[in-house]
């Protein structure tokens, strides 16, 4: 009985691991929306009828996520023979201008896709480089995720020479000067308060001290 479950254990392992009985047969793409799944299939390069055991799943993942487009990839086997790769796309938070050409810029300061024309409902950012690993462009990253919905659909240029000295403009031509990527819940109701009022520059860096000019 021992040397049948032996015999058994290694004929499983031979089955598994060189040949192509329990091979890849299919891959599944899954959260792509802008990406074409072609394209990730053709770069991803899984190999067809190679044993599943054998796919190396990581470097799937680290060929998929060369796409500029996509920010998280996710490999795994779904038995008896598909690979699934689950990716998260980048989503736009707004656009850079390099003096030559447009782009999409995520959330996390990357600047991803090349655009032909400025796109409508994007802000743009006004930065002496976007880069995730720039301290201004991490700056005017997390304050335009943070700000609220109705206020950063309003907002038409927003950028920073430093971290501590954030601007934006609204889509009526009003100022509103930041300052630093902290505080941004208190800021955002000061200066809803203030939005009240006339003026052209408000000024919401320190929000004890908020001012209108």
């Amino acid at each position: 009985m021992a040397i049948l479950t032996v015999i058994t254990v290694v004929a499983l392992a031979y089955v598994m691991l060189f040949t192509s009985l329990l091979g890849v047969r299919s891959v599944d793409v899954l959260g792509a929306r802008n990406v074409p799944e072609a394209q990730i299939r053709d770069v991803a390069e899984v190999p067809d009828r190679r044993a599943m055991l054998r796919v190396d799943t990581g470097a799937i993942a680290e060929r998929v996520a060369t796409l500029p487009g996509i920010a998280t990839v996710d490999v795994s086997r779904s038995w008896p023979s598909t690979i699934e790769i689950a990716v998260t796309e980048r989503e736009p938070i707004g656009f850079y201008n390099t003096g030559s050409a447009l782009y999409f810029v995520d959330e996390g300061g990357v600047a991803y896709k090349e655009i032909p024309d400025q796109p409508e409902g994007f802000p743009e950012l006004k930065l002496a480089e976007v880069a995730p690993g720039d301290p201004a462009t991490r700056a005017v990253t997390t304050v335009l995720t943070r700000l609220p919905p109705q206020l950063r659909e309003n907002v038409t240029v927003i950028g920073a020479t430093t971290p501590g000295d954030i601007e934006f403009t609204l889509a009526d031509g009003k100022v509103v000067r930041w300052g630093d990527a902290d505080q941004n819940d208190r800021k955002a109701k000061v200066l809803a308060a203030l939005l009240t009022q006339d003026g052209k520059t408000y000024d919401v860096s320190s929000p004890e001290l908020p001012t209108i000019s």
